[in-house]
C-alpha cells in the first residue's frame, strides 16, 4: 500500500495575508471573499485547497483558522453589486474590503488567481495559489465555507431552488427549479441563464 504524503504549502514571509474568493459562477448569491494572517506560532495541520477538502473538513478547519489566525476577515459583494458592477469587478471589490477588515496592515497580500486588485498594499497574484499557499488555503476555506451557511440559510427562505444542494450553482436541477418559478431576489438578474428566464417571462 502507498502511504499518501502529507500537503506542505509554503508558509510565505511574515506578515502575509492570503486571499481567496467563493461564489464567482453561481447564477444567485453573493461572492465572497477572505483574507488570513497565519500566526507562524500557532500552525494549522491539513491546510489545502477547500475544494479538495470534504465539507466536514473545511468546517473543522474553518474553526481552527479563526481560533488560530494572527487575523482574518470574511466580506462579501452582494448580488446588486455583482449585476452593477460585473462579476470580476465584484470579486475584486469583495477581496478590497477582506483585507480592509483585517484590523491590522499586512506587509504583503497575495491573491489567489492572476490578478490582484487595485489597492495600496504590495501584493502579487499566485495561480492555484490555494494549493500552494497556506494562507491563501486558509482564505479559500473561510470563504467557501462562509458562503455555503448563507446558501443553506437562503434555502429556507427559497426552498424550492434547492440552494442547499447546488449553492447556487447552474446545475441541471436549478435551471429546472429557475424556469418553474422564476427567479428570486438572490439571483444574479445579469447572468446569461437568468437574463433567458426573465427575458422569456417578459414575452407573457
Amino acid at each position: 500500500m502507498t502511504l499518501r504524503q502529507p500537503v506542505v504549502l509554503h508558509v510565505g514571509p511574515l506578515g502575509l495575508c492570503g486571499v481567496d474568493e467563493a461564489g464567482r459562477g453561481p447564477l444567485a448569491g453573493p461572492v465572497t471573499a477572505a483574507a488570513v494572517m497565519l500566526d507562524p506560532d500557532r500552525p494549522i495541520d491539513g491546510l489545502r485547497d477547500s475544494k479538495k477538502l470534504s465539507a466536514a473538513a473545511r468546517e473543522r478547519l474553518a474553526d481552527e483558522i479563526r481560533l488560530r489566525a494572527a487575523a482574518w476577515c470574511v466580506a462579501e459583494a452582494s448580488v446588486a453589486e455583482i449585476d452593477q458592477l460585473n462579476i470580476l469587478q465584484a470579486t475584486l471589490l469583495a477581496m478590497q474590503r477582506a483585507v480592509a477588515g483585517l484590523g491590522r496592515a499586512p506587509d504583503e497580500v497575495w491573491v489567489d488567481g492572476n490578478r490582484c486588485p487595485d489597492w495600496a498594499w504590495r501584493s502579487q497574484a499566485v495561480v492555484k495559489g490555494d494549493d500552494k499557499v497556506a494562507a491563501i488555503a486558509a482564505a479559500s476555506i473561510l470563504a467557501k465555507t462562509t458562503r455555503d451557511q448563507f446558501m443553506c440559510r437562503l434555502h429556507q427562505d427559497y426552498p424550492a431552488y434547492g440552494f442547499a444542494q447546488h449553492m447556487g450553482y447552474g446545475t441541471a436541477a436549478h435551471l429546472a427549479a429557475l424556469k418553474a418559478h422564476g427567479a428570486c431576489p438572490q439571483h444574479r438578474r445579469s447572468f446569461a441563464p437568468v437574463k433567458l428566464v426573465l427575458d422569456q417571462a417578459s414575452l407573457f
